[in-house]
């Protein structure tokens, strides 16, 4: 198969897959078998499409061929319950269970994607299982991938979708979007997956590209979609403020060649305007809720302090700083910490930054994660230590999956090695 045709189909199928997954699991009621039949058009699709070329719609091509396999599959378990219902005089009921099957192909029953990641979301499952679980299904991710975004083993993921699935066939879970005190109970979860599935669009843990801007379209969307189901939860409202603020920043953050550029050292003049309007509106929307300020709450109010910020110099880092001090009260974690180092340094210089960094060495979670040396490497870099910046900055690159980080961490670990001679 040529390479350009494989990277053609690669690129359908992150664009795709989730799409036919979530229509597909409404037709067959199951996550699992929703997945492996979204697969087989996969299959079929490497097979066939070096052959033919690809189709003027490759979308509604793999759609078309998964609702073959689905509808072959409906067929047969209809024609079973019909054997049942007769041993069991019982065909009336039956026929009434099983919907008609040109109806299950094209009815407009709702938002199919938001049915599955509630779906995917259920309270059956552990928390983490449901967020690995909807970034396989909704987010197209690989297990490694998902593994890199939660900072834990591969195996461990695996186990989790693969028992996340066979939770939801065997307890036989409706593909659909809870009502009252339930919807409220997945919410978090939901919100969590969706900021989840954003992030690796807007930073790609792996391969060629620094940004997969289809998954960030698609996790406002469904940010969008949740708004409006629940239009008086302020976290939903501030989680949508926060991704249209950073989407703003899109066309800014990638360089002519493809290259990262990080955010002091943006074009402002690139960033949209309209998404900052709508995100700064959407957080000014949950600080009127009279109601305490939530994780995404304190997280949209430190992006509309860059937004805000004609230039990189006017940012207000002492007052992200105290941001970020209220986000690690109310949601403790390492990497908010090491955020907040970063804005200390900003706010207090980089030896107080570098403090805070030198802090969390020992902290497991943060062992393999690649941010870590590569703060510190900055910090160390701005202080004159030049030749503890480049082993930093090297080992940053040498834990990093994403080839054009790589080349930057890289690129700046030989600024060093070059100071350092000098």
């Amino acid at each position: 198969m040529g390479y350009e045709i494989q990277r053609t189909i690669d690129a359908v199928w992150r664009m795709e897959s989730a799409r036919l997954i979530a229509g597909l699991a409404r037709m067959v009621r199951d996550v699992g078998l929703a997945e492996e039949l979204a697969q087989d058009a996969l299959v079929v699709a490497l097979e066939q499409w070096p052959q033919t070329g690809l189709p003027e719609n490759p979308g509604a091509w793999l759609m078309a061929t998964a609702k073959r396999r689905a509808l072959d599959q409906l067929r047969r378990r209809k024609m079973l319950d019909r054997k049942h219902a007769e041993l069991g005089r019982e065909r009336e009921a039956v026929e009434l269970a099983v919907p008609d099957l040109d109806d299950a192909l094209d009815n407009d029953i709702g938002d199919d994607l938001l049915r599955l990641i509630f779906t995917a979301c259920h309270p059956i499952l552990s928390t983490e299982a449901r967020a690995a679980l909807t970034l396989r299904l909704l987010g197209g991710l690989t297990t490694d991938e998902i593994a890199r975004a939660f900072l834990v083993a591969e195996p461990t993921v695996a186990q989790r979708i693969v028992r996340a699935k066979r939770t939801l066939s065997e307890e036989k879970i409706a593909i659909e979007v809870p009502r009252g005190p339930e919807l409220a109970e997945r919410l978090s979860s939901v919100l969590e997956v969706i900021y989840l599935i954003f992030n690796e669009g807007y930073t790609a843990t792996a391969g060629d590209d620094w940004m997969r801007p289809t998954l960030c379209d698609e996790a406002l969307r469904l940010g969008r979609v949740l708004a409006e189901l629940e239009p008086n939860e302020p976290e939903v409202h501030a989680l949508v403020a926060l991704m249209e603020i950073q989407a703003s920043r899109t066309r800014a953050r990638v360089g002519a060649n493809g290259e990262p550029v990080l955010l002091l050292d943006q074009n402002r003049a690139l960033w949209d305007q309209l998404l900052i309007r709508r995100g700064l509106a959407a957080l000014q929307r949950c600080e009127q809720s009279g109601r305490p300020r939530g994780p995404y709450t304190l997280q949209a109010a430190i992006a509309a302090c860059h937004a805000r910020a004609r230039k990189a110099s006017e940012t207000d880092w002492s007052r992200i700083a105290w941001l970020y001090s209220e986000l690690a009260r109310i949601n403790p974690s390492p990497v908010v910490e090491l955020n907040r180092a970063v804005a200390v340094s900003m706010a207090e210089g980089p030896a107080a930054g570098l403090e805070i960094v030198d802090q969390l060495a020992s902290e497991p979670l943060l062992k393999n994660y690649h941010l870590l040396p590569s703060v510190r490497g900055d910090l160390l870099q701005k202080i004159g230590r030049v030749d503890e910046a480049r082993e930093e900055f090297e080992r940053a690159a040498t834990l990093t999956r994403n080839e054009r980080e790589r080349a930057l961490l890289m690129s700046r670990a030989m600024t060093c090695h070059v100071q350092g001679q000098s």
